[in-house]
């Protein structure tokens, strides 16, 4: 748990850092693609076939877009403009949309005093995040998409955590095809990605190859087998460590060493509008 969290927990970094070349959509293609790449060669190595028939490939396209082609851009568009500490706090909501999704769905454990308090003060948490009662209120499509990316997150923990009964298919095999089912459809969504970035420099490229590598490759790996040996709401629980992992990582290599040289754009469309024309 505590690998998996720091991997997660530095996800948001490195997507700030290669925001500095690169497009929302382009990180998640690449990501995806080199995650996949990296658990398509252990699987191989370790001998271990992917699962096979119409009715396991649609399970694996629905999860693939839920836990990681949704999240992911979603994730991208929203660091636009919200720093990576932020998206960390945001992204630690994921075990309370997990907590009301597996209730909602039946799982077992009645919704008690204790887990009722939880769960309450949990979600009025995530307002006093949003403070929307102050002029300077964290709100916006930025917010909205990251707190999307974790209830995104929160559904296909619990699709996961029943997908694989039945399929006799081990966790490597599993995470290996889900993130090449990723990778097809974050292809589809490259011809709305933007132009082709135009010579990034080291940083993002760097920020990149980590990202996809070890911060989706081998951290979605990790997430599986939680899955599959302690259940989509106790994988979803890691969450809770991210903030700390994202806020000392933002505050350490953005601020303080300075990396950052991108502005974040304001959300809700002010970037877009043009600069008024100086007067003659």
């Amino acid at each position: 748990m505590a690998v998996l969290a720091l991997l997660w927990g530095s996800t948001f970094l490195w997507i700030d850092l290669a925001l500095e070349g690169f497009s929302p959509v382009q990180i998640t293609f690449v990501r995806c693609a080199l995650g996949a790449a990296l658990l398509l060669g252990l699987a191989r190595r370790a001998g271990v076939r992917l699962p096979r028939g119409r009715k396991a490939v649609g399970r694996l396209l629905v999860a693939a877009f839920l836990c990681n082609t949704l999240p992911f851009a979603l994730f991208s568009l929203g660091q636009q403009s919200v720093d990576s500490g932020v998206a960390g706090v945001l992204n630690a909501t994921t075990p309370l949309w997990s907590l009301l999704i597996g209730l909602l769905a039946g799982e077992r454990g009645a919704l008690g005093a204790r887990r009722l308090a939880g769960l309450a003060t949990g979600f009025a948490g995530t307002v006093l995040i949003f403070a929307p009662w102050q002029p300077g209120a964290l709100a916006g499509w930025a917010a909205l998409a990251l707190l999307g990316a974790a209830v995104s997150y929160a559904l296909a923990f619990t699709w996961m955590g029943r997908m694989p009964a039945g399929q006799g298919v081990p966790a490597i095999g599993l995470s290996a095809a889900q993130l090449t089912a990723a990778t097809v459809l974050a292809a589809l969504l490259l011809p709305w990605g933007g132009p082709p970035p135009r010579a990034p420099g080291a940083v993002p490229v760097l920020a990149l190859l980590v990202l996809g590598i070890f911060a989706t490759g081998v951290t979605f790996h990790l997430t599986y087998r939680t899955i599959l040996a302690e259940g989509p709401t106790q994988a979803a629980a890691v969450g809770y460590l991210l903030p700390v992992v994202s806020v000392l990582l933002g505050g350490v290599v953005l601020t303080r060493w300075g990396a950052r040289a991108r502005p974040k754009a304001p959300a809700g469309g002010e970037a877009d509008r043009p600069e008024p024309l100086p007067a003659r």
